[in-house]
């Protein structure tokens, strides 16, 4: 994953005309972080783990990113996440830089007083490098509002009541409003800008959404409400389908009593790598990196894909679907809602002021649309794709906040 979003980062600086050391200089982390946990387990023996934290640019603002909780989580992935998350908070326009980490711990077979304590010992180790004003972790994989709060608590023995520290905090410790539901509203959101671009409208449209844990059911969700048919959904236990529609408030319902889609009585069917290339007008991907290859991106149908998952096209396959005329809105825009919301989390802690719901939406419909046009503009400007042109925006904002901070002797244009 670090080789493809150094890929599309040097695609952008071709544009930009960027000199080697300046692109260096952007793709380097400015800090790696890395510790040994050990706690004592449940039957008495020792467990050790390793957490990561690695904060890539704090140009514009604090380091922003997840923790992710993963038996494979490793330096390299924290770095790849790292580094998207700079441009993604740029292409949003939020005062944020990017930074990502984990434990390579397994949730599934630690009880909860086990994460607790390997919770409680990453941030002990890590709270000379992480606060409201310098890195805001959040929830990622096997992460959750939880852990967030347990964050908190710890993180604030040291350093006093800093609900700033973390977002995606339960609302009883002064989460937001509509944090749940953020990446998918914004993947409506970027739907909606892209359709209406085209003289659309949601009831004109079919989608096919692959994954339905909390991008892709959300997403699905609210964009059914927006009057769109949702006619097939797969995820890690199969696929279903329902040319009419998925009635997707009775999916969401069943795959939280039964762990998954396969089963559902409200559709046909399928196995679940059909769904790439299901004959609808709109793709979400929003389950795995890497789902869209250079092996099925051919056979795609869907005139716009929106990206609910990190990296779930290959560079191979971003360029067959650039030939095949498909609209893709890149990760670093469409799934932005998410850290919009944390954004919108992180300055309601600072000023210690809620909003309700209503609010939030509205700013986050207001954010997302102004990155999407801000998108389109680029792409006019260099008449060039919407990811390079998102990594264009991002890299512009992220260099000129740098120039802007120190004193050169030379004229460096971005």
């Amino acid at each position: 994953m670090l080789a493809e979003s150094h890929f599309y980062f040097n695609r952008a600086a071709d544009v930009l005309d960027l000199p080697e050391k300046i692109r260096l200089v952007l793709l380097t982390p400015r800090r790696t972080v890395k510790v040994e946990i050990v706690i004592e387990g449940d039957d008495g023996e020792l467990q050790v783990y390793t957490g990561f934290r690695v904060q890539h640019n704090m140009a514009r603002g604090p380091m922003k990113g997840g923790l992710r909780y993963h038996p494979a989580m490793d330096e390299e992935h924290a770095a790849a996440l790292a580094n998207l998350m700079t441009w993604k908070t740029a292409v949003v326009d939020v005062p944020f830089g990017g930074a990502k980490g984990g434990i390579n711990c397994d949730p599934s077979t630690m009880s909860e007083r086990e994460l607790f304590d390997v919770t409680t010992g990453f941030v002990e180790q890590m709270k000379e490098v992480i606060g409201p004003t310098t890195d805001i972790p959040a929830p990622d994989v096997n992460t959750n509002a939880k852990v967030m709060g347990w964050i908190m608590h710890e993180y604030s023995k040291y350093a006093g009541f800093s609900p700033g520290v973390v977002t995606g905090k339960p609302l009883d410790l002064f989460g937001s409003e509509g944090r749940n539901a953020a990446t998918g509203r914004g993947v409506m959101d970027v739907l909606a800008a892209a359709l209406e671009e085209q003289g659309k409208s949601f009831s004109d449209v079919t989608v096919a959404v692959q994954g339905f844990g909390n991008v892709g059911s959300n997403a699905a969700l609210l964009i059914a409400e927006q009057g769109a048919k949702i006619i097939a959904v797969a995820d890690h236990t199969g696929g279903v389908s329902n040319s009419a529609g998925l009635d997707v408030n009775a999916l969401a319902a069943w795959t939280t009593a039964n762990g998954g889609v396969k089963g559902f009585e409200g559709g046909a069917a399928f196995e679940r790598s059909k769904i790439i290339t299901w004959d609808a007008d709109v793709l979400i991907p929003a389950a795995l990196e890497d789902s869209i290859t250079k092996d099925n991106a051919p056979g795609v149908k869907a005139s716009i894909i929106v990206e609910g998952a990190n990296g779930p096209t290959t560079p191979e396959a971003d360029e067959i679907l650039g030939k095949l005329g498909v609209l893709v809105i890149p990760d670093i825009l469409a799934n932005a809602g998410g850290v919009t919301v944390s954004y919108f989390e992180w300055a309601q802690n600072v000023q210690q002021f809620a909003w309700d719901e209503e609010r939030v939406n509205s700013e986050l419909d207001k954010k997302m649309r102004r990155a999407y046009d801000a998108v389109r503009v680029v792409m006019k400007e260099f008449e060039i794709d919407m990811r390079t042109a998102a990594f264009v925006l991002a890299i512009r904002r992220v260099g000129k906040a740098a120039i802007a901070r120190v004193h050169l002797s030379r004229d460096l244009k971005f």
